[in-house]
């Protein structure tokens, strides 16, 4: 009846919620269900059912919850569904059908005294008790006789054992198991939550768990933690004011997909210094304290090990006799609080349970802890697999000194097994701590000064995909460079930054520091360090759009590398080359360069380099139309970024991406998608931008949420692949809903964030221009059609004004080499838009486009054949439209593109082009299932907000929903559709008497 309102958006669980509005739908049919949902402490399980719940009402249901209270030992018989009859009491709908069963009175505590004492007496009895449990059957029975019922039952590890007992006869001998008198069984469903976390072994509500869920209509649903990407989403839906990334991403990593856990950290991010909410701590505390004292002991020790502790730590660290310590641990796993691992480790089942302990203990007791952890894992030897803990544990005893050389020993073991986040890590604790240790202790040889070991910090963030943080160490770096420094460790600072800030988009600044890195150091006689200050200055050129000079350079560059045989920098400055010679990595002779470049670094063992030759080799395949040719190049070097421990890195991450856009342009829409949903499970947080082509593919599958994701993508620090993908989306799914001056608003404001700072336009403004201008020649063609040539003419200029950018940029490229058949494709495609903008579909442009599109874009050739049978059918050339649109829609129905496949169908029906599959003209009109929610809605009378809200989608999809519906039952009006539908038994007479 009454829910709880939630200020905040419900976030994930897709999966969850449609199994339990399956079970919903059941129940409304007559097939009574019931599901018991497990789930942790704060995990959202009633969040969950009050969705739930809310769907349920909104489809007719009536939904009854009671809740289970912690009472201690001594609790209320019957509470939870005594709330629930009370809740029916309350309603006068329900009257007749509770005044039918006075035997259920005794729960309310009505009737006379005689009446109440009567009935205690017989209670007490086995008979009176299951006179009770029957009534309780049959009144919740004969309730779904009158209404569809849902009955929520919250918090099953606190029900008293009446509760209990009378759960376990509904639902083993009750209303689930008992048909109706019709035949068909009760219109009931059972949501009955509880505390995973809370059931230790002994918890009386666990034989009953293990009772119902072998019972045929009983299932179990565990809603496991939130994952990542949900719990980053949630956080920000929670405060109006922009979070930077790192507090979200420190969040997250707490959280541990708890959603309450990730509330009350984020509450107490601006009050508590990143530490715990002392409310948070006191309830994971509470469980603790439940303990014996000495099992209370194992748990602070464990603490200070951190989140896992090997049995032989642990025991040698809390200084228990065998028997004791396993008694301790047998009541710390009961109560899951710590759970046994195969390997003979302990772990906290959460980290925020380790947390709390630890933060309750006294600071001379924590320091002289990790003292005791600290000289027991240096007394088993300086292995390079402890160092890390060796570290903590030395910092925490403030030992800096011993922390310091610790930290350095872990991360040069993180450094070689490829873990590129772990080394920034401990080079950054490292650092941490350098004013703090005697010069006599701080570490001495070849790189170990402060300046060097920041520049492999910003090497390590740059691997680890931590762009922005790399900018930061190396300007850090820069900042500690004196003025009687070596001239070639300023250089190679310098250097160092102008490649970081390419990595962020910063051009001009990056361009800046090569060029002064470049004249810190003469060329002649060469140096390694001027070549490789030569390589980055290549690169910052070619960005800034001064591709003599980058070429100029990068000859030089190359002739010396060759003289000092300095293969990595040969292989970098060849990968350059490729780009700048000629018709760049497009063409055969850039593509033998990039070969040639991809054999030196693999000889080298310069993975970074490699992979850059290895992408390039991709993306030149790619840009010159042979997009099944990168496929081989992507597997090759996301695998040795793999091997190398760098799958975070730039390149790897642009790859992805491509790799993705591949497979999306093949028309290899569900390998696109797997590889996507692989990939977010493993991308940093700057990286959500590689999973681009699945938004893609979303959005020409009608995925109403693509939009959403996308924007998604915008939120925090701008990032440029990011911000591309998000135009690319929003532009089309603009277009798409026929919505002009928002997909050229969307174009504008996209061109204008990705545009350098030199003022050198994108090579996706094409791209984007193309979408758009879909949006913006159907305007003008409907405004003609009305009569509004004003319209027409505006829409017409705004065409012209926005192809001209388009073409520049297709002739030029944005580095200076026209565009490969994928640009000129999309350039002919913005060409016929602007045509059908200025005087109505011209075939002509349209054959041209589909020929363009020829070279592999699936999709993009089945949209282009749909406007190309537009075109000839406007021209008259019925047979020739009736072709295209038949080819457009087998593209459509093979890669599950609807939206596509609805206006194939509708431009057949429209235009009478004979049978292509679709629905012949005069047969029955093929309406989607959301075209039916809405026109059921329309039946009734509702405004487009009014469908939008019952349907949770905007007023504005609602209102394209509504023209495509007009569109395919060639109706005039809302009401004239309605009339057709019913002629055409599109809906059910009896709807209209329910209007």
């Amino acid at each position: 009846m009454s829910q709880t309102v939630f200020a905040t958006p419900f976030i994930g669980r897709e999966e969850e919620l449609a199994r339990l509005s399956g079970v919903l739908e059941r129940a409304r049919a007559g097939e009574s269900r019931a599901v018991l949902i497990a789930g942790d402490a704060g995990v959202g399980k009633t969040r969950t059912l009050d969705e739930v719940a809310a769907r349920a009402a909104r489809s007719g249901m009536t939904v009854l919850t009671g809740h289970c209270v912690d009472l201690g030992d001594v609790g209320l018989p019957y509470l939870p569904f005594t709330e629930i009859l009370g809740l029916l009491a309350a309603d006068e709908r329900y009257a007749a059908v509770l005044a039918a069963h006075p035997l259920v009175d005794r729960l309310l505590g009505a009737g006379t005294e005689a009446d109440a004492a009567g009935s205690a007496a017989r209670s007490g009895s086995g008979e009176g008790r299951l006179r009770l449990f029957e009534g309780m059957a049959a009144l919740l029975a004969d309730l779904s006789d009158v209404t569809p019922l849902l009955l929520v039952l919250e918090d099953l590890h606190w029900a008293d054992q009446s509760s209990r007992d009378l759960l376990r006869f509904l639902l083993s001998r009750g209303f689930l198991q008992r048909p109706a008198g019709n035949g068909s069984g009760h219109r009931l469903a059972v949501l009955a939550s509880y505390r995973a976390d809370d059931l230790h072994r002994r918890h009386p509500l666990r034989p009953l768990l293990a009772e119902l869920v072998r019972l045929p209509a009983v299932d179990r649903l565990e809603l496991r933690p939130l994952a990542d990407p949900e719990v980053a989403r949630l956080l920000r839906a929670l405060e109006d004011r922009p979070l930077p990334d790192a507090t979200v991403r420190r969040i997250v990593e707490r959280a541990e997909g708890n959603a309450f856990y990730a509330e009350e950290l984020l509450a107490a991010t601006d009050t508590e210094a990143g530490g715990m909410p002392s409310g948070l701590a006191d309830l994971l505390l509470i469980r603790v304290e439940q303990l014996p004292d000495t099992a209370q002991q194992v748990l602070r020790t464990a603490a200070v090990a951190g989140r896992r502790v090997d049995h032989d730590l642990l025991r040698d660290a809390v200084g228990l006799p065998e028997d004791e310590l396993e008694s301790a641990l047998r009541e710390a796993v009961g109560h899951q609080l710590l759970v046994a691992g195969d390997d003979g480790a302990y772990a906290f089942r959460h980290a925020l349970a380790r947390e709390a302990v630890y933060a309750d203990l006294l600071p001379g007791e924590r320091s002289r802890m990790h003292g005791a952890f600290a000289a027991l894992l240096t007394g088993r030897g300086h292995r390079a697999e402890t160092a890390a803990e060796r570290a903590h544990h030395y910092r925490e005893s403030h030992d800096p000194g011993e922390a310091l050389a610790a930290s350095l020993e872990a991360a040069d073991h993180a450094r070689r097994v490829g873990a590129p986040a772990e080394e920034l890590r401990h080079l950054e604790a490292l650092l941490d701590l350098w004013e703090s240790v005697p010069a006599t202790a701080l570490p001495s040889g070849e790189g170990s000064d402060r300046v060097t070991l920041m520049l492999r910090a910003s090497a390590a963030a740059a691997h680890a995909g931590e762009a922005h943080r790399a900018v930061s160490l190396t300007r850090a770096a820069l900042a500690g460079v004196g003025q009687d420094a070596d001239s070639e460790l300023a250089a190679r600072v310098r250097y160092t930054l102008a490649g970081t800030l390419l990595h962020v988009d910063s051009l001009t600044a990056a361009f800046a520091y090569s060029s002064e890195a470049l004249a810190m150091i003469p060329a002649d006689p060469p140096s390694p360090t001027w070549v490789w200050a030569a390589a980055t200055h290549v690169l910052a050129a070619r960005q800034v759009g001064d591709s003599e000079t980058a070429l100029r350079v990068a000859r030089a560059a190359l002739r010396a590398a060759e003289h000092l045989e300095l293969t990595d920098a040969r292989a970098d400055l060849l990968v350059s080359l490729a780009n700048l010679e000629g018709d760049g990595r497009r063409s055969a002779e850039g593509r033998a360069r990039l070969v040639q470049a991809r054999e030196l670094a693999r000889h080298g063992g310069n993975a970074p380099v490699e992979m850059r030759a290895l992408f390039t080799l991709a993306i030149g395949a790619y840009e010159a139309g042979n997009p099944e040719e990168c496929l081989p190049w992507l597997a090759e070097g996301l695998d040795r970024a793999r091997r190398a421990g760098l799958l975070s890195s730039p390149y790897p991450l642009e790859m992805r991406y491509l790799q993705l856009l591949v497979l999306y342009t093949l028309g290899r829409w569900d390998a696109c998608l797997r590889t996507a949903a692989t990939d977010l499970a493993v991308l940093p947080a700057s990286g959500g931008f590689a999973a681009g082509p699945a938004l893609y593919v979303g959005l020409a599958r009608g995925d109403e949420g693509v939009a959403d994701r996308a924007r998604a993508l915008l939120e925090g620090r701008f990032d440029w692949m990011a911000a591309l993908v998000a135009g690319i989306v929003l532009t089309d799914a603009a277009a798409l809903s026929g919505d002009a001056e928002a997909a050229v608003a969307r174009l504008r404001s996209s061109v204008e964030a990705l545009t350098d700072d030199a003022g050198t336009l994108p090579d996706v403004t094409v791209r984007l221009t193309a979408l758009a201008l879909t949006a913006v020649a159907d305007a003008a063609a409907e405004a003609r059609r009305g009569g509004d040539e004003a319209a027409a003419a505006r829409w017409a200029a705004v065409a012209t004004e926005l192809l001209e950018p388009a073409r520049s940029v297709a002739l030029r490229g944005a580095t200076g080499v026209p565009q490969g058949p994928e640009g000129r494709a999309w350039l002919a495609r913005a060409e016929a838009e602007w045509a059908g903008a200025a005087t109505g579909p011209d075939p002509a442009a349209w054959e041209r486009t589909v020929a363009a599109f020829g070279y592999g874009d699936a999709y993009e050739l089945a949209r282009c054949r749909l406007r190309y049978a537009q075109a000839l059918l406007a021209a008259g050339r019925r047979e020739d439209a009736a072709a295209e649109a038949r080819a457009a829609r087998e593209t459509a129905v093979r890669l599950g593109a609807a939206p596509l496949r609805e206006r194939a169908d509708d431009l057949v029906r429209r235009g009478r082009l004979g049978d292509t599959g679709a629905t012949a003209p005069g047969g029955p009109v093929a309406l989607t299932a959301r075209e039916q929610d809405v026109l059921r809605l329309l039946a009734l009378g509702r405004s487009n907000r009014q469908i939008g809200e019952e349907l949770f989608i905007s007023g504005k999809t609602a209102s394209v929903h509504v023209s495509h519906i007009l569109a395919k039952l060639s109706a005039a009006s809302r009401t004239e559709a309605v009339a057709i539908a019913y002629r055409e038994r599109l809906l059910a007479p009896e709807l209209d008497a329910s209007g």
